[in-house]
């Protein structure tokens, strides 16, 4: 269930000048490949991210391949897994952050083969990968919700793994018993 390629708009709604599509699993690539044009060496052969270097950004164009028109001008990220949030491979793909440019951004990668993704589903996949464990992946949802210095303070701590750190002895004595 969880080796399909997800998408989702990774910002909070309304109007900002950046806004976020988020791709991770096996198709990431493929899928980016189908709906971004690369601005530099236009006359060069078709472009292939998965063969490009890893944690690179990207400048170009996204289409919709079914009539190849242009949606928005972007800053496209390929990082290749393991090393990403998931531990699968990843695109975000930042957009002007209307509501518009996010809508059909998200709609031609939908339609390029991803599925949308339920809420919370790329920190499952996260913990599900073994990137987190469970005390990191309910930090995240600490640190996003964070209102004070020392709360938001706290909550990367525990995402930085030192609430489990802490319990560690606690749990190896239970399991010893």
């Amino acid at each position: 269930m969880y080796d399909d390629t997800i998408a989702a708009i990774a910002t909070p709604p309304g109007e900002g000048g950046i806004g976020i599509i988020r791709l991770s699993g096996p198709d990431a690539a493929p899928i980016a490949n189908a709906i971004f044009r690369r601005h530099r060496r236009p006359q060069a052969a078709a472009f292939d991210l998965a063969a490009s270097e890893s944690h690179r950004l990207h400048y170009g164009t996204i289409v919709d391949p079914s009539t190849d028109a242009a949606i928005d001008d972007v800053l496209l990220a390929w990082m290749r897994g393991p090393h990403t949030f998931t531990r699968q491979d990843t695109v975000e793909i930042s957009c002007h952050g209307g509501p518009l440019p996010l809508r059909e951004t998200l709609r031609v990668v939908l339609a390029a083969g991803a599925r949308h993704a339920e809420p919370g589903e790329f920190t499952l996949r996260a913990f599900l990968n073994g990137r987190l464990d469970l005390a990191q992946a309910e930090a995240v949802v600490q640190v996003i919700g964070a209102r004070t210095a020392e709360s938001l303070r706290l909550a990367v701590s525990d995402l930085a793994g030192d609430l489990t750190r802490r319990l560690a002895p606690a749990s190896a004595a239970l399991v010893s018993l």
